[in-house]
């Protein structure tokens, strides 16, 4: 925490086979979900490597291992293609390995350099993203009882976290942009209020 905010700051320094080091918050038991809206105000880190993510992934992993038990990438920003900005959901039927993925990206000015909104609207129905307060991204539900489809029926968890490199995120990593930091003014959580199953 700096200036009562928390900063997720990722270092070029060699600890093990890895060459960088970074942090990965989980707020797994500690605070799961299960529909509602999450809010999170956040300055994102500059620079090639750079691969920070707002995210959410199922607390028991109910109908089995990634992808069929859901991911719900709340923000997702590769500092190759600084600005730009993604919001997606994975399922069985819906993942990037199969390039069937349901996802959205947009622009947001000065995504680096200053805080933006980043939310997800999840409920029995449908989960919708927003970047300050704008809506980019629509998945609904197709009610039909298929977990392949729509997963989203059970806990989730919050991770934040800056990975350096990766699939996407890299191969080239620029050496310069250490130490790295994802700023988080605040996190919000408003419950779901509705008939839910």
């Amino acid at each position: 925490m700096r200036n009562g905010m928390l900063h997720i700051i990722a270092l070029k320094e060699q600890r093990g086979k890895s060459r960088y080091t970074s942090a990965r918050l989980v707020t797994r038991h500690k605070k799961d979900f299960l529909y509602g809206r999450i809010e999170v105000k956040a300055k994102l880190p500059a620079g090639v490597g750079t691969w920070p993510a707002i995210w959410m992934l199922p607390t028991d992993w109910s109908y089995g291992g990634w992808p069929q038990s859901g991911e719900i990438d709340i923000m997702e920003h590769v500092g190759k293609d600084e600005g730009m900005v993604h919001f997606s959901v994975h399922t069985a039927a819906y993942n990037h390995i199969q390039g069937t993925q349901k996802t959205a990206q947009q622009k947001v000015s000065n995504a680096t350099s200053d805080f933006h909104l980043y939310r997800v609207d999840w409920t029995p129905d449908y989960i919708k993203g927003f970047f300050d307060d704008r809506e980019v991204f629509s998945f609904e539900n197709d009610h039909k009882g298929d977990y392949n489809t729509w997963p989203f029926d059970k806990k989730f968890y919050l991770l934040l976290n800056i990975a350096i490199g990766g699939n996407w995120g890299g191969p080239d990593v620029d050496e310069h942009i250490f130490p790295a930091a994802m700023v988080i003014d605040y996190i919000k959580y408003y419950p779901f209020i509705g008939k839910s199953e």
